[in-house]
């Protein structure tokens, strides 16, 4: 249909002054709100207030700005249909044939270091989705334009097809502006949702009903393998690893970003100076140390060879001392909350070499877990659950020392973030073997032993779940492992119990489990 007029309000008001100019130079009226109307008449550009036209004044603060009937019958109104047409003749509204609107910046403002509720919700636009929504509806005859990318290309059709668009470019314009709304209650929904649950004590309900609006930030080159198509997207307003800031290096693949994710998250356990190195998501080396040089060395000493192509993840600053003693290492990515100039220097003749930028406050844990299954999700809460000394509860005859529960714990950390079946060997804060993703138990035991570099003689042992039989603590002992950490609740706790008194190992459980799949 011929747009003769358009009404224009914008939060977001990129391009908009040439967007308008050009469709005044088409001899198209345009309708327009606050301080959209207010940057246009600056502009030089005509403009008829929204005030002007329906006759009642903007309201409430401006909270009530365009919920009016000349407003909305102006875009609801089928354009072929005489009834339709009738009333508005009657009423003297104008078929409004272009809506060019986004939303108060909602997300943006949630964001904000110290926000309040009022704040938030004073953000909340309610006209503007109105507006998108009824353009949209009535794609058969009315534009809606929520993005300004979109612009140049509305104006090029409307000069060649005498100020009309396609039917097709409007159906997806439609479709882009109800995908817009989705979002934006999407993002509402959730910050009350957060509000809700900081208000309460204890473990909330999960929802009865959510939503997750994805926006595509970039196409990969491909998924896991090279014949998987894939893409990244952001919930929302980019946050966590999707706004980490990229400071080198090639793009970000697909299983750079999980184990990144790998990385960072296993990091963020720790308040000492961290290093985990991740392979295909597993933490084949961590450590802590007494500079993050010394946690890198410690680290990649317990399995060098899968070292080769790893992701790294760090929880301080790296230095140049750090950074050049990784330089004879191939690595895919490294994650840290920032790098010195001299680091950045040395890193910089790996081209190819992705270094990231992010804060263990940026990355934050999500709301909830999910997993894609055939038709639906799986929803859970993140595993965020953090083991102190006091929680540990001595079933042997003898009890660790403490040194030996200062690396049970460290321990008990690295297994959190391991596939099960998991059993990671540690021996003074540093793991020294790591069998992951196993079917069975004690084959993870084995491998643990394969991998490790050092007599394990006098490690300590962390098991991610319950030992089913004692053959996975009878394996261990072969090697030296002096105490366990496990979560107990086997049927055959008491075997386990006896197998590790038999070889005077001490047994510590903790009542929880860490399964990750």
């Amino acid at each position: 249909m011929v747009i003769q007029t358009a009404l224009v309000s914008v939060s977001n008001k990129e391009g908009v002054v040439d967007f308008c100019r050009e469709l005044v130079g088409l001899g198209v009226r345009i309708l327009s709100t606050g301080g959209t109307a207010k940057l246009l008449l600056q502009e030089g550009i005509k403009v008829e207030k929204v005030s002007d036209y329906t006759g009642f004044p903007e309201i409430l603060g401006g909270r009530v700005k365009t919920l009016h009937p000349k407003i909305h019958g102006g875009i609801l109104a089928l354009h072929d249909d005489p009834a339709h047409q009738r009333v508005l003749q009657e009423h003297g509204i104008s078929p409004i044939g272009l809506v060019v609107v986004n939303l108060y910046p909602f997300v943006q403002t949630i964001q904000r270091e110290g926000v309040t509720l009022p704040e938030a919700i004073e953000q909340i636009d309610i006209g503007g989705p109105s507006m998108i929504r009824a353009a949209a509806k009535n794609s058969r005859y009315v534009t809606v334009v929520v993005d300004p990318a979109d612009y140049a290309k509305v104006i090029a059709q409307m000069k060649v097809n005498g100020c009309q668009t396609s039917p097709e470019e409007r159906f997806r314009l439609s479709r882009k502006a109800f995908e817009h709304t989705s979002s934006y209650d999407s993002a509402i929904a959730a910050y009350l949702r957060q509000q809700e649950s900081g208000a309460k004590e204890g473990p909330q309900e999960l929802p009865k009903a959510m939503s997750l609006h994805l926006t595509k930030r970039q196409d990969l080159r491909y998924g896991e393998n090279p014949h998987q198509r894939a893409a990244l997207y952001a919930v929302g307003q980019p946050a966590g690893l999707v706004a980490a800031k990229q400071l080198q290096g090639k793009e970000l693949s697909f299983n750079n970003y999980i184990d990144l994710q790998a990385a960072s998250g296993l990091a963020a356990e720790f308040a000492d100076p961290f290093c985990a190195i991740i392979k295909h998501t597993n933490a084949c080396g961590s450590a802590v140390g007494a500079t993050l040089a010394d946690a890198y060395e410690r680290a990649y000493e317990c399995d060098p060879v899968s070292a080769f192509g790893s992701v790294i993840g760090f929880n301080r600053v790296v230095d140049a001392q750090t950074a050049e003693k990784m330089s004879s290492l191939f690595v895919e990515a490294i994650i840290a909350p920032g790098y010195e100039a001299a680091a950045l220097e040395i890193f910089a003749s790996k081209k190819n070499l992705r270094l990231m930028e992010a804060s263990a406050s940026q990355l934050g844990s999500a709301d909830f877990d999910f997993k894609k299954i055939a038709g639906g999700f799986l929803v859970q809460d993140q595993d965020l659950h953090y083991l102190n000394e006091k929680d540990l509860k001595v079933v042997t005859d003898r009890a660790p020392t403490p040194a030996e529960i200062t690396d049970l714990l460290f321990a008990w950390n690295i297994a959190k973030h391991v596939k099960s079946n998991a059993i990671i060997y540690v021996k003074d804060k540093r793991t020294v073997g790591v069998g992951a993703g196993q079917m069975s138990r004690v084959d993870s035991a084995r491998i643990a032993v394969q991998k490790a570099r050092v007599p394990l003689a006098g490690a300590v042992m962390a098991s991610d779940a319950f030992f089913p039989f004692r053959d996975g603590i009878d394996e261990a002992a072969k090697s030296g492992i002096r105490a366990v950490i496990e979560p107990g609740g086997s049927l055959r706790d008491d075997e386990v119990i006896q197998a590790a008194n038999e070889h005077g190992m001490a047994m510590v459980f903790t009542g929880i489990r860490h399964f990750k799949h």
